[in-house]
């Protein structure tokens, strides 16, 4: 099985895939992205989680990392290397995707929004806008040529969550959550209402501005925690799919290897 791992600013998410070309994630797992832990420490909890799905470190034939967080890579390509005597591959320049970048700093493209788009592309065809609602909100655009043409980033909502919070003297930390109605009565449920529908309106404008500008047709594959809460309420978002970056990892892994 291949162990696919992705570092994000707020959560480090891991993901057993299963076969190839066809991906199956069989299990997820998620931690809190913490800068200053050690390598024995990301080691004991990548045994921890492997021991919980029925999985023994022998299981894993290899390993493949997407990280937007270098402060912590040494400490976490060390605990793979220690604990599983595997050195990972890692997304990042230079590494084959199938798609080319023809961003003005193809370099700048993150290593999670670069599997993104190669999952999306590669599971659900193209042309296609990948948008993923995690810490940032971002945008990214694949046509019909497997062109990486076009990326937009935004603050996520918990992002927009904590500077509302942080900006204010009176304002408490309230629960990320889809209102029941906009006619909110309390402060807490105008936080939340507020936020959700000032986030929802904010996606729905962005995508019918890529469809104005964009003269072909295109579907929209949305992924991220966040996305759930979104899905079901919009009709501008055609696929929700919360695995998608695992299942870029693994075609990338299986393309450089």
């Amino acid at each position: 099985m291949l162990l696919a791992i992705d570092i994000g600013n707020t959560n480090i998410e891991i993901g057993v895939v299963d076969g190839f070309p066809d991906a199956n994630i069989t299990d997820t797992w998620r931690i809190t992205t913490k800068t200053f832990r050690t390598s024995d420490e990301y080691g004991l909890l990548l045994l921890q989680f492997l021991e919980s799905g029925g999985y023994s470190p022998a299981d894993v034939e290899d390993v493949i990392v997407a990280s937007v967080v270098p402060q912590i890579m040494h400490s976490f390509r060390s605990s793979i290397v220690k604990f599983l005597d595997i050195d990972p591959m890692i997304v990042g320049p230079g590494i084959k995707s199938g798609l080319s970048i023809r961003m003005d700093d193809p370099k700048s493209l993150g290593a999670d929004c670069l599997a993104d788009c190669v999952g999306a592309y590669g599971v659900y065809g193209g042309p296609v806008l990948v948008a993923d609602f995690g810490t940032a909100t971002t945008f990214n655009y694949v046509d019909g040529n497997k062109a990486i043409t076009a990326g937009l980033i935004s603050p996520g909502l918990q992002t927009s969550i904590s500077s509302l919070v942080s900006g204010t003297a009176q304002l408490p930390e309230v629960e990320i959550t889809q209102p029941d109605s906009i006619l909110a009565k309390g402060t807490k449920t105008a936080m939340q209402a507020g936020l959700y529908y000032n986030f929802l309106g904010g996606i729905e404008r962005t995508i019918e501005q890529f469809h104005r500008e964009i003269d072909e047709h295109f579907k929209v594959v949305a992924t991220g925690g966040l996305g759930s809460m979104f899905k079901d309420d919009t009709d501008a978002i055609d696929i929700y799919d919360p695995d998608l970056i695992f299942k870029g990892m693994s075609l990338i892994y299986h393309l450089n290897s």
